[in-house]
Parts: structure tokens; sequence; C-alpha cells
């Protein structure tokens, strides 16, 4: 007697049994493949950034240190005492004003720059000089810094100068507790100088020249075609330029150590990030060190993303 297949049909009507291992392959293929390619850039977002934070969070809940890894914890007292602390408050406040002015000068002299170098003159000269402009941008923060401490210092080149055209007790522009975080903040402007007139340059060029000659022929001089045409259309850059700036004022530290090493006086160029690298492996003082980090990482987030809110906000009104 001949046997009777009684097992249930899985397949659907009209699909050959042979397609379905396919369609599921081509299924899994669709995900699986992008993950692959994801895979290392994942794998070093999760070993270089995310991992760190983790651990710095779990430090900054503790009162660890380097020579007693045993630690205890102390819970949210690292965060109470920071927002107490005199120290920590002026680090603060002297990393707002310098993440200020690293915002306000390289964005208004990059504009100043790139307008200049948009000049439609052909020439070797015009090419030079924005290959010329870029290259601080390229040097290390330290090798930047050092050049400047020669030319800055009291016997420096700068204050020679001016003792040669008459000036009796030139300003102690690294010495003087009222000057050295402006002149951090003018070196670091002077190196993000280049980043922001090549970003500003490269908005220059993407204004359609029909919108400046329509413009012309209205009788627009060159200040209304510039704040009525230009000016509109680089707001994207300045977007890029300004979210960078920020980031660049909050995590200045190079800067800081090689130029005043905190001081002149008492924490007068001290910021936020000098302060981190200073508790926690001068003072070893992981737990609070860690703290501060986070601490400057979440300040650094909301004030970024309300900055970046605010300036894609006018980028729709224009």
């Amino acid at each position: 007697m001949a046997l009777i297949d009684t097992s249930p049909d899985t397949h659907s009507p009209g699909t050959p049994p042979a397609a379905m291992p396919r369609a599921r392959v081509r299924r899994r293929a669709r995900w699986s493949y992008p993950l692959v390619f994801a895979a290392p850039g994942l794998l070093v977002y999760i070993c270089f950034v995310l991992a760190p934070i983790l651990l710095a969070f779990g430090y900054s809940l503790t009162n660890a240190d380097l020579f007693h890894p045993d630690a205890e914890s102390v819970g949210a007292h690292n965060y109470a005492m920071l927002l107490s602390d005199d120290a920590f408050l002026r680090s603060l406040l002297v990393t707002t004003i310098l993440t200020l002015m690293i915002v306000i000068l390289p964005n208004v002299g990059g504009i100043a720059v790139a307008l200049l170098l948009d000049l439609d003159r052909p020439g070797r000269l015009y090419t030079a000089l924005r290959g010329v402009f870029f290259v601080p941008v390229v040097l290390s923060s330290v090798v930047v810094s050092v050049v400047w401490m020669a030319l800055l210092s009291d016997d420096g080149l700068v204050n020679t100068l001016l003792r040669g055209l008459g000036a009796a007790s030139p300003p102690g522009w690294l010495s003087d507790p009222d000057l050295a975080l402006y002149t951090i903040g003018f070196v670091i402007s002077w190196q993000m100088l280049g980043l922001c007139s090549v970003v500003y340059l490269a908005g220059l060029q993407s204004v359609p020249k029909e919108l400046l000659e329509s413009a012309a022929i209205d009788g627009a001089g060159p200040w209304l075609r510039f704040r009525k045409v230009t000016w509109p259309m680089l707001a994207p850059a300045m977007t890029l330029n300004t979210v960078m700036l920020l980031i660049t004022g909050f995590k200045a530290y190079d800067h800081v150590q090689v130029l005043t090493a905190g001081g002149p006086g008492l924490g007068t160029t001290a910021t936020i990030a000098f302060n981190v690298v200073q508790t926690g492996f001068t003072e070893n003082r992981t737990g609070l060190s860690s703290a501060m980090a986070i601490l400057m990482l979440v300040i650094v987030a909301v004030v970024s993303s309300l900055v970046l809110q605010v300036l894609k906000r006018r980028e729709i009104d224009l």
C-alpha cells in the first residue's frame, strides 16, 4: 500500500520551494551587509569613545585614585563638591570667556579673509595665500604655543619691537593676570582662522553668480549685496564653524599648559580641561577629575545642541 504524505504545505501558492531559501538569504543580506561594513567604525567608537565615557562616569561616583584601585562609592558627593568649589566655578568662568573669544574672533576674521580670497583674480599669489592661511590649522597646538610664547614673552620679539618704538614698559602678554587669558584666546583664534576661512570660502563660491548680478542690476551696492544675498547663503558655513569653535574652546588644554600653565596668579587661565588633568594626574584624585570631565561633557553637549538648534532655525528663517 502506498504511503500518503500528510505534512502541511508551508510554501505559498505559486512559489517554488527552491525560491524560499533564496528569499531568506536576500532578506538577511539587507541587514547583514551594512552591519559588516559598519562594524569596524562601531567597534572603534565603542572602544575609544563610549567605553571611556562610561568608565569616567563610574569613577566619578567613587573616591578612586591612581595608586589605590580599591575605591569606595561616594555617590554624587564629587558632583556636589564641584558645584560649590570656587576653583571649579572660576575655571568655568575662564572657559566661558575663552570660548566666547574663540567663537567670535575666527568667525569675524574668517569671513573677512574669505572675502579677500574670493576675488576673481587669477594668479599664483591668491592660490598661495589660500594655502598659507590654512598652514596653522595643520600645525600641532604645542608647536603653535611654543612659537607664540617666544614672540610674546617679556623679552620676546613683540616687546622688543614695542621698546624700539618708544614703549617704556611693554605689556606682559603672558605674565599679566589681566592679559594672559585674552592672549591665549588670541593664539587659539589665530590658529583656527584658516579653517574658518576655508569653510567660508567654500560657502562664498557656492553663492550663485546670477543672484549677485541680479542684485547689482537692481542697484544694490556691495554692502547691500553682501547683507541681502551673500550673508544668508553663508548660514550653513557659520553653523559649522560656530559649533566646531565652541567645542574647541571648551576643550582648550594644550595652549593653556604651554603658554601659562594655568597662571599667572591663582587659576587666572585654568580652564575646565586643564583642571581635569591637574586634578587627575597631579593631585591624584581620579574620582573628582572624572566628575569634572563628565560635567564638562554635559555642558558641551547641552550648549552645542542649543546653539546648533538656534543656528539651524536661523538657516530656515533666512
